[in-house]
């Protein structure tokens, strides 16, 4: 089983849209797929409270029932496992960093996200394992904020996912009926980005 921590210590850079619509795009491909939903709000657990379809497994426990999450996913027969963790949690956040092989960082391109993510690359960093940054809420053709955005995470040092997500309605839509974009809208572009996030991920944890 693989394991992907997603974090961010700031609120609403999409962690939470990131772990599910990449969940539903692993079960599409055949994997087994846990989501651990760490953040006390339980959002991913409130989404799968409303939806509909069986699969991904959703399980919310707080962070010192981690390991313990994880092992039960394994013996599950579980072949993914992501990690939705809540901001303002370093010590959660570095204990699920530390139990991930990689590490996702959404943010978005505005200059505070930017600014924020320092705290986040330090667990990365401290956890000793790959993190990239998941550039997010793009507006649609804002060519130079992504450029602008990509050359800002790299002076922290840290690669970024070649994979932008642009800002898109249905990525809302499809949250609000138990669904992500790729079941909402299957022809549209945010089920084609996170098509592709998934694919690069896939490429990533085959180290």
């Amino acid at each position: 089983m693989k394991t992907v921590a997603i974090e961010s210590q700031k609120g609403g850079t999409g962690k939470t849209t990131t772990a599910l619509n990449l969940a539903v795009a692993a079960e599409k491909a055949g994997q087994a797929t846990v989501v651990i939903d760490l953040d006390p709000q339980a959002s991913a657990a409130g989404w799968k409270d409303t939806r509909q379809a069986e699969s991904p497994v959703v399980v919310a426990v707080p962070p010192a029932r981690l390991p313990q999450a994880l092992q039960a996913a394994q013996e599950g027969g579980a072949t993914l496992a992501l990690i939705d963790t809540a901001p303002h949690a370093e010590s959660a956040s570095l204990a699920a960093a530390k139990a991930a092989d990689l590490i996702l960082i959404p943010c978005r391109p505005g200059i505070l996200d930017l600014r924020a993510i320092g705290t986040t690359v330090e667990i990365a960093k401290l956890a000793g394992k790959p993190a990239f940054v998941v550039l997010n809420a793009i507006p649609p053709g804002a060519t130079r904020l992504l450029a602008d955005a990509r050359a800002a995470v790299a002076v922290h040092g840290l690669a970024v996912a070649p994979i932008a997500i642009e800002q898109r309605a249905a990525f809302g839509h499809a949250l609000t009926v138990g669904q992500t974009a790729q079941e909402f809208e299957p022809q549209g572009k945010a089920a084609d980005e996170i098509a592709q996030l998934y694919d690069w991920l896939q490429a990533q944890l085959r180290y």
